[in-house]
């Protein structure tokens, strides 16, 4: 990759979406690096817009109403203008890996072939890889119809429709009531048309791991804790961790799956020497931790998205804490808070007090970016004003930018586009 760092020419990057926190992050990386950033995005005041970094913001489409729009409107734009590397920094790598042919004599771009793409994307998909593999994760029971569910659910379990993003179509059911419920809401969304998950709740740390791959090798690792959780059960604290058995386990899953590019799971850890996995996203998820922690992931991927297949990055140091201060307001807010308790959180923020003591931001960077303590402000005066409004906020990160389960029908289809 050009490294502006080194006196090479800046790259040119596309970024796919600018809603996300992990496309907020990318953008800090990729401007801390020298790179011309510019978004597309269906939201006019997505959160990526606010950064110095971002040099033009393309307004498109929404992926999850309009697929086929969405990827017009892409290729167009890498028709008309000149793009170093274009970054699926969320779910539009599914519809880019779908056609992904399309795109190599056009830009840099980093993904497996489409049938590996939907394995890791579909929790159904990745359940079944992880018992080829014998790779640990909780009891695990696919169903597709409310009887099955019945049949296979045991008290307490967790309940997932095969497709979700950001903790949607979770239910963490403990008695019948949870179960009715869930029933319902899985009736609401026609989730048994696709397969539905159980899987036995266990108890434990919550961690993630994140992954560069070159066809099938394992190129940069990094994986952190969950200290305290934001809303929607993002972080809003974390902290790296060093594990060496998980990195061998991811590399043996992005092997087998031939996985170019970036590859992120979750897990649970019942205890200090075990981990089980959980989730499974295509994609990079949240940069800056392992960025602040001495390994930059998105300089790999650029790298990869070139073509080119640098050498395996020594892992990233533990114990570097970070936190996202919109997730911890966020998160203070939707656990009932009052505004007195939202307000002592903005102190602690501030002040960094608590758990926020020796850790360094990661969404708005302000002494980098003044221009992210727009969305923050904006976030700790609504809540302030209303605590009760944290639901409301949370979900436009959920928004026309992401798949949905009839957009997915879209892609797949032997007709797309």
């Amino acid at each position: 990759m050009a490294d502006p760092s080194q006196g090479s020419k800046p790259l040119r990057v596309l970024l796919s979406e600018g809603s996300s926190t992990s496309a907020r992050e990318a953008i800090t990386v990729l401007g801390l690096a020298g790179h011309i950033v510019e978004v597309c995005d269906p939201s006019a005041a997505c959160l990526g817009r606010f950064s110095r970094f971002v040099s033009k913001f393309h307004r498109c489409p929404g992926l999850r109403d309009d697929p086929a729009g969405y990827l017009s409107f892409v290729e167009k734009l890498l028709s008309e203008q000149a793009f170093d590397v274009l970054l699926p920094i969320h779910e539009q790598g599914f519809v880019f890996a779908r056609v992904k042919g399309r795109f190599e004599s056009r830009v840099g771009l980093a993904l497996p072939v489409f049938e590996s793409y939907r394995a890791a994307h579909s929790k159904s998909g990745f359940s079944r890889l992880l018992g080829e593999l014998g790779l640990p994760q909780p009891v695990t029971r696919i169903v597709t119809s409310p009887s099955e569910l019945r049949d296979a659910v045991r008290f307490p379990c967790v309940v997932k429709t095969s497709i979700g993003t950001a903790s949607r179509a979770i239910w963490f059911v403990r008695d019948d009531i949870g179960l009715t419920q869930a029933l319902r809401d899985l009736g609401a969304r026609d989730a048994f048309a696709g397969e539905v998950l159980v899987q036995d709740l266990v108890a434990g740390a919550t961690e993630k791991a994140q992954a560069i791959f070159s066809h099938g090798k394992l190129l940069g690792f990094h994986a952190y804790r969950q200290i305290a959780a934001g809303a929607g059960g993002g972080e809003a604290i974390k902290q790296s961790v060093r594990r060496p058995k998980l990195r061998a386990d991811l590399a043996t899953i992005g092997e087998r799956l031939g996985w170019h590019g970036a590859l992120s799971v979750d897990i649970i850890m019942p205890d200090e020497g075990t981990h089980l996995f959980i989730d499974c996203n295509p994609r990079l998820v949240e940069s800056m931790s392992a960025y602040l922690a001495g390994l930059d992931l998105v300089d790999l991927l650029l790298r990869v998205s070139q073509g080119k297949t640098p050498e395996p990055a020594p892992d990233s140091r533990e114990g570097v804490r970070t936190h996202l201060a919109m997730q911890a307001l966020l998160g203070r807010a939707a656990r009932n808070g009052t505004r007195r308790e939202v307000f002592r959180e903005c102190v602690r923020v501030v002040a960094r007090r608590g758990p926020y003591a020796g850790s360094v931001e990661e969404l708005t960077p302000l002494r980098h970016d003044w221009i992210s303590a727009v969305p923050l402000a904006m976030t700790a005066l609504a809540l302030l004003a209303d605590p009760k409004l944290a639901g409301t906020l949370s979900k436009k990160g959920w928004g026309a930018h992401l798949l949905g389960a009839e957009s997915i029908r879209l892609i797949e289809h032997e007709n797309f586009p």
